[in-house]
């Protein structure tokens, strides 16, 4: 995570002013999953200061309010709550609860995601089912479960986190190339199916970053082949802010030094 976000969840900071013009994503409710930490964290942030109402939501519920917490001590709307993306019946539940509360789901990010970095033989059946579930059913659940609302406000925005691991390989993340992949392509397909309903879909791939994510499993990576989650949260922002004429159905965002992607 990096500092900024940091000091903004413990609270060590005095909060910054909000600036008071409205935002380009202002009116609009915005659901990030995985928004605990990490990009998540990024994604909030960014898109609450771009003007939205943001729901992080996460299996670590307590670090999702805290997020939320010290975004409105801010001045933002945000709001954090438990969500299991792998679950349909907690995903199910996240929709009826922002409908219930705010009348409308603008924007859905899929952002949660998990790994196990093991070869194909060490990988347990019950590790890869996780990892597709949260990776690939998750997103596939939440999509499912936003467009029938988005379709009938007139329109919304589901955008989904990919990773430069749907466009190349490299070995022991078989589950986590499998899910990404596989994203990649239900992206696009959703896409193809959504637009005449007036709901966009993006896929942004996304190239490492410095993140828990990575970092947590990787303490010896260099990190000056990594890139800030904020330039990732702040494309997505761009993907959103497009004009009501205009998609974007995939961009990538890779670092400088990348060495996943030539």
């Amino acid at each position: 995570m990096d500092d900024s976000l940091a000091r903004t969840q413990c609270g060590k900071d005095k909060p910054a002013a909000r600036d008071p013009t409205p935002g380009p994503l202002a009116g609009r409710v915005a659901l990030v999953t995985g928004g605990a930490q990490g990009l998540g964290a990024a994604l909030c942030r960014d898109l609450s200061e771009a003007g939205a109402t943001v729901i992080a939501g996460d299996v670590r519920e307590g670090k999702a309010q805290e997020l939320a917490q010290g975004l409105r001590a801010q001045g933002y709307s945000a709001e954090g709550r438990a969500l299991d993306v792998g679950d349909p019946a907690s995903v199910s539940t996240a929709f009826t609860d922002i409908i219930a509360h705010h009348g409308h789901c603008d924007v859905l990010v899929n952002n949660a995601g998990t790994d196990l970095t093991v070869s194909v033989e060490e990988m347990p059946i019950d590790e890869w089912q996780r990892i597709i579930g949260v990776n690939l059913t998750g997103p596939f659940l939440a999509a499912k479960a936003a467009l029938p609302h988005m379709r009938r406000q007139g329109g919304g925005h589901i955008v989904n986190i990919v990773s430069t691991a749907a466009k190349r390989a490299w070995p022991n993340a078989s589950a986590y190339h499998a899910s990404k992949w596989g994203l990649l392509g239900l992206s696009h397909a959703l896409h193809v199916e959504a637009r005449p309903l007036n709901i966009k879909v993006t896929a942004v791939i996304s190239g490492g970053l410095r993140t828990p994510f990575l970092l947590d499993r990787f303490p010896d990576i260099d990190q000056a082949t990594l890139q800030d989650p904020a330039n990732v949260a702040r494309t997505v922002r761009f993907v959103l802010s497009q004009p009501a004429e205009t998609v974007i159905p995939e961009i990538m965002v890779l670092p400088m030094r990348e060495t996943s992607w030539p």
